[in-house]
């Protein structure tokens, strides 16, 4: 309701919960109320709705979802994103576009082209919002915000699992002064449905605990995704775990995108039951009965924590998260209070290993993961 009625929105829900259904079918209900009609045209291109994501394959998979809500509909969807070829994605849009999906570079581009007017935007919306919002793709949409419709004339929404206050300090610039901050259960808590497990283990003890965890998947194709720091250490443990005739694959940002795309997709059929994957994959992307996220490595940020086990667990459905603690690791220990108070707050088991010193660190933790409520 808030949606249809024009109110801008910053909302945090945990992974899986349907955060896509949640924007996508208002916005198409208010554009049908509207009138609104795909219409093929020359560019430049005047989309009533843009949603911006931070990965190609995230872009993919929010066109696909409104492209099913949209079936029966005069509302077309499309997608721009970088690693395809320019001129078909150009005359995708240019045939009929009512919702643009694009990452931010691609859309840059495109703008800056004068392929694609956005003054007549009705609706701006940010998936993975604390990720759009962080310096690396902030500095594009600052440099966007001219060609932008302005903030009083069109609904800007933003959606994610997690939202820090200060990223929430830099999404207000983009909202009206009234808009609403909705959380639903803890922000930037785990999903309960994801069973966690932390276990204590040196750098070198790795691999052979990981070939351990990975018998099920090697038996019974149990659909395994394995989160590592480096795009190096992706293609190293999957040439690896191949070697030992482990059904493995990988994903990361230096790969074509065909092989990206291919990746996933041996992923989900099946082919390829062992995704080893840097944090591309870790945000927002849907794949069907992934059964256990294993943390190789911890990443730098809990956020991004909470987000790589929520690929699992998805929609009420059941999961687990298996995560190595390397005692010796200068990341893992300062990731080592947030982390006891993700395992708390999901009533989770804390081993003794992470009990102790994390306390005070913790509150702070606490306070940056709580909404910011000023100026409401």
């Amino acid at each position: 309701p808030n949606i249809i009625n024009g109110k801008d929105i910053m909302a945090c829900a945990q992974t899986g919960s349907g955060k896509t259904g949640a924007y996508a079918i208002p916005i198409i209900h208010k554009l049908i109320e509207e009138g609104c009609e795909a219409e093929e045209g020359d560019a430049p291109l005047v989309p009533e709705c843009l949603v911006l994501a931070p990965t190609r394959e995230l872009v993919q998979q929010i066109q696909k979802d409104f492209v099913k809500l949209c079936r029966g509909t005069s509302i077309a969807c499309n997608y721009i994103v970088g690693g395809h070829a320019v001129r078909p994605q150009l005359e995708r849009i240019l045939g009929g576009t009512n919702v643009l999906v694009a990452t931010p570079g691609r859309l840059n581009d495109f703008v800056g082209k004068n392929k694609i007017d956005l003054s007549s935007l009705k609706f701006l919306v940010l998936d993975e919002a604390d990720r759009m919002l962080d310096m690396g793709f902030k500095g594009i949409l600052d440099g966007m915000q001219d060609k932008l419709a302005d903030k009083d004339e069109r609904t800007t929404l933003m959606f994610s699992a997690t939202f820090e206050a200060e990223v929430q300090e830099l999404g207000k610039e983009m909202l009206k002064e009234d808009y609403l901050f909705i959380a639903i259960g803890i922000v930037g808590g785990a999903c309960s449905t994801v069973a966690q497990t932390i276990i204590s283990c040196e750098k070198k003890e790795k691999f052979d605990k990981l070939k351990e965890i990975l018998e099920p998947a090697k038996e019974n194709q149990e659909r395994t995704l394995i989160f590592v720091e480096t795009k190096r250490q992706t293609d190293y443990l999957a040439s690896k775990l191949c070697q030992l005739e482990y059904p493995a694959t990988s994903i990361h940002g230096d790969r074509d995108q065909r092989l990206r795309e291919q990746a996933l997709a041996d992923f989900k059929s099946g082919e390829a039951p062992i995704l080893i994957a840097t944090n591309v994959a870790a945000r927002g992307i849907d794949i069907p009965n992934v059964k256990h996220v294993v943390n190789f490595e911890l990443p730098k940020e809990i956020g991004e924590y909470v987000h790589r086990i929520g690929r699992t667990g998805r929609c009420g459905n059941r999961g687990k998260a298996t995560s190595f603690f390397d005692p010796e690791s200068d990341v893992d220990s300062t990731v080592k209070p947030a982390l006891v108070k993700i395992l708390s707050d999901a009533q989770q088991e804390v081993p003794d290993f992470l009990k102790g010193d994390g306390g005070a660190v913790s509150a702070v933790q606490e306070q940056a993961c709580s909404p910011c409520f000023s100026k409401r």
